[in-house]
């Protein structure tokens, strides 16, 4: 390295100062003369050598330190960026930070769903608005308003055609997405609208409510063809298994109903959460392999277990989140929690599968998103989200994104890799 004049006449006054402060009279009066340095050092280079010698020294632990990050982070890029091959996309999870905050919402973000076909996404909001952003550019797009109370949840129809809202003023509305109007409202819930979900036709909606009860609606005409019957308290969440047959809700009641839609038949109620069911969700096909494994390792040497487990491998299974901190997995045909798992530390207000699969994710009020590889019952990676509570989590079907809203107002966009 080359020093300027004035760096060079800088440093041989301080490098004197260290050898007249330390006794070395020698060393600097042969140093002084052979540098031509007269007269007397200024005050000023009191104890710079030493100074600068022990800030060279930290600051090379800090290079050191932020070249070893900088290592693990290329390391990960070049195993997991979406633009790469080493990984496959069914080990992608959402990786901090956030691509995009968005805010906008004047109210706590109650629900977040990505649109099945466009880059968009939609959320709702206890300020009684819908709004539509694109997750790609995190540019918002517009509002949909029409609700008087806060909107409680949103669903689209297979072809993103039709989206459909409920609310706590008591109504179901029907939005045409391509115009973005609304073109029906539908009424017959007596409390608070929780939970919408379109049947996998796409020719009924079915809702729950704080009035205990679920209803099926025909889309074409906005009537209501069915009420569910059966569960003690406020009915939090239902949810369409993907064939269509099933129904599973769960309640404040703190039970889980699955429902025989065509016969409005209780199947089963599966009780072993020790407070409010927020939240359920089916496990896709995809994901059968991995509780098929996961169930396989809790098995006994016992031969009518594993027989019995043979039968079960195409059984629905259902997980469940819940303010008893725990999620849950059931498998249905035998109505059994086949598997809890622990480790956050608030109410669990949302899960969902990998579209792989192979891992479920959830979003709590603990203020985080987890990524759970529930094959050896492990939390494998934890994600501070949000400044408070955590209400809504959604993964996208082919695309290398997870949403996520909040009480605090915002909706966070994750890119996978």
């Amino acid at each position: 390295m080359v020093l300027s004049q004035r760096q060079r006449e800088e440093l041989n006054k301080a490098i004197a100062d260290y050898l007249r402060s330390n006794g070395y009279e020698n060393a600097l009066s042969e140093f002084k003369r052979e540098a031509d340095m007269p007269g007397e050092i200024e005050k000023k280079y009191t104890g710079l050598l030493e100074k600068k010698w022990t800030s060279v020294i930290r600051l090379q632990k800090k290079v050191m330190d932020l070249e070893s990050k900088l290592n693990e982070c290329e390391k990960e890029v070049s195993g997991g960026a979406p633009t790469r091959d080493k990984r496959s996309p069914s080990e992608w999870i959402p990786r901090p930070p956030e691509k995009y905050s968005l805010s906008g919402h004047r109210s706590p973000v109650t629900k977040v769903l990505f649109h099945p076909v466009y880059s968009i996404m939609v959320s709702s909001s206890e300020d009684a608005a819908i709004k539509v952003w694109d997750y790609e550019t995190g540019d918002y797009e517009r509002t949909l308003k029409g609700h008087t109370d806060s909107v409680q949840d949103v669903a689209f129809d297979q072809n993103g055609k039709l989206l459909a809202s409920c609310s706590a003023d008591m109504t179901i509305k029907l939005w045409d997405f391509n115009s973005y109007e609304c073109i029906k409202t539908m009424h017959g819930h007596d409390h608070n609208v929780s939970s919408i979900n379109f049947m996998p036709s796409g020719d009924f909606l079915v809702s729950a409510s704080r009035d205990k009860t679920i209803k099926m609606w025909e889309v074409s005409t906005g009537y209501c063809v069915k009420t569910f019957t059966g569960h003690r308290e406020w009915v939090r969440s239902v949810k369409v298994n993907p064939d269509g047959s099933l129904l599973a809700s769960c309640s404040n009641d703190q039970t889980v109903r699955v429902w025989v839609v065509a016969n409005k038949e209780c199947k089963l109620e599966l009780r072993e959460h020790e407070h409010v069911v927020e939240c359920i969700a089916w496990a896709p096909e995809s994901a059968l392999p991995t509780i098929n494994e996961a169930i396989g390792s809790e098995l006994t040497n016992d031969a009518t277990v594993k027989d019995q487990s043979k039968k079960s491998r195409n059984s629905p299974f259902l997980i469940s989140g819940s303010r008893d901190k725990t999620i849950k997995l059931w498998d249905i045909s035998a109505g059994v929690c086949v598997m809890s798992l622990v480790g956050h530390d608030n109410w669990v207000r949302g899960v969902v599968f990998h579209p792989a699969g192979k891992y479920i994710i959830s979003a709590a009020d603990d203020k985080t998103l987890r990524i759970w590889d529930y094959k050896n019952k492990r939390c494998m990676k934890t994600l501070d989200a949000h400044q408070h509570f955590v209400t809504s989590v959604d993964f996208h079907k082919s695309s290398p994104f997870v949403i996520t809203g909040s009480v605090d107002l915002t909706v966070k966009i994750w890119e996978c890799r």
